[in-house]
């Protein structure tokens, strides 16, 4: 007789769900944090050289900041920014960059009244919500250098070379920096007509997306770089020539301070900054073999005017740091050993409660230990040791608590000897050396 199969209910249990990270928002895993400490410690190290002071700013301000600052036309404003509606009814962004917020701080907090000009630096998370690709990410990081309170040309060449420096101390090949001008409001408006005149007779030859951009923001016009629109980008009127006389020397002064320093600067009348508040000077600087655009800024005299009281001018830039490290690993500029590896193993309740003890006299005196206590076989315990590398092994068990000795193990040879527990910060570090 055939059994009957029982219907109902799968005896299965379900799956747990696996939690992802957010799309385009990533880990950043011990592994990978070498190549992070080495570029904020050389960023930190520079900003101590320079005299700038460190700012935070909140990861989240209020949304009218940036809707203020960043220009209704822009790309960020757009469709970009993350918002937050809070139960009282405020709508908070997630930060798209930092600028905004310095200066936001700047009146906050009357730092006019301090030393002028006001430099600061920062570093940290930014968000936008783009599609997420090689090298950019929905939450990535930026390293920043401001100079608020000065309309100094040399200032604009200061952050300039400061930025030149920082990538050339993190050794990133094939640096490419590009330098123009965008003008003042004045004989910016004057450009732009011209350009609209220019693209007005063209428009059936250029392509969708700059048909829309000739309407809200026809600077965008340069950023193309579809086939049918290079040609007629190429023959465009040039800012350079548009240029008022206050401007015209204000850049003339920022390129001869480049020059006095040797800068290997190229000047590119076709680049341009996405957003609004930038005025005269801006720059990009293009590195690895893929030529990543990699650091970016500029003057943005105006943002203070849209967001604060008064007209403060400031000069500043921006370095993304996920893809200078992305060009540091894969270029190999910098090879980091790994730390020399003390590994501590207890045998039994008793060494486990006499050697937490020992390993703090070692910690304390500047070993660095790892373990495992969790473990209770000594197999188990040289097994993780030997995972890990590590380079010596103590060994504390209850006939080591009992004589007051420990045991030194070297890992690479095998072998080992038992010690007084009162000589093992010194034989430890003598061995280290």
């Amino acid at each position: 007789m055939k059994k009957i199969k029982k219907t109902g209910k799968s005896d299965k249990k379900p799956k747990k769900e696996l939690f992802q990270s957010p799309r385009g928002m990533a880990d950043i895993l011990p592994v990978q944090q070498p190549w992070w400490d080495k570029l904020i410690g050389i960023g930190q190290e520079l900003a101590g050289l320079y005299d700038f002071g460190r700012i935070e700013t909140p990861i989240l301000e209020f949304a009218g900041i940036f809707e203020k600052s960043l220009g209704e036309a822009t790309e960020v404003l757009e469709k970009q920014m993350f918002i937050v509606k809070t139960k009282g009814g405020d709508r908070l962004a997630m930060r798209p960059e930092t600028t905004a917020s310095v200066m936001r701080a700047y009146f906050q907090h009357h730092l006019s009244y301090g030393q002028q000009p006001f430099k600061v630096y920062s570093f940290g998370p930014m968000f936008r919500y783009e599609h997420p690709q090689a090298g950019r990410f929905r939450q990535f990081h930026q390293f920043n250098f401001d100079i608020i309170g000065d309309t100094d040309p040399l200032y604009d060449a200061q952050i300039i070379l400061l930025f030149w420096r920082f990538l050339q101390l993190l050794k990133i090949p094939g640096l490419t920096p590009q330098v123009n001008t965008v003008g003042c409001r004045v004989c910016r408006q004057h450009y732009l007509r011209r350009l609209k005149e220019y693209y007005g007779k063209l428009k059936n030859k250029i392509c969708k997306d700059c048909q829309r951009r000739l309407e809200i923001n026809p600077l965008r016009l340069f950023d193309c770089k579809e086939e049918q629109c290079l040609p007629l980008k190429a023959a465009a009127p040039n800012m350079l020539d548009n240029l008022c006389q206050a401007c015209n020397s204000h850049f003339r002064a920022v390129l001869e301070h480049l020059e006095e320093n040797k800068f290997p600067y190229e000047p590119n009348p076709f680049l341009v900054r996405g957003l609004d508040y930038y005025s005269r000077t801006f720059f990009e600087i293009f590195g690895g073999s893929e030529k990543t655009a990699i650091a970016a800024g500029g003057r943005y005299d105006y943002l203070s005017e849209m967001i604060g009281p008064r007209l403060v001018p400031a000069v500043g830039g921006a370095l993304g740091m996920e893809r200078v490290i992305e060009i540091i690993k894969s270029e190999s500029l910098f090879i980091f050993k790994a730390p020399v590896k003390i590994y501590f193993i207890t045998i039994g309740e008793q060494a486990k409660k006499c050697g937490l003890r020992v390993m703090e006299e070692l910690r304390h005196a500047g070993v660095k230990i790892a373990e495992s206590l969790g473990k209770d076989s000594l197999k188990a315990q040289l097994g993780a040791a030997d995972k890990m590398k590590a380079k010596l092994v103590l060994i504390f068990g209850q006939k080591e608590v009992f004589e007051e000795t420990i045991i030194i193990r070297d890992m690479a040879s095998g072998a080992q000897e038992n010690i007084a527990l009162s000589r093992v910060v010194e034989e430890v570090k003598k061995r280290l050396r």
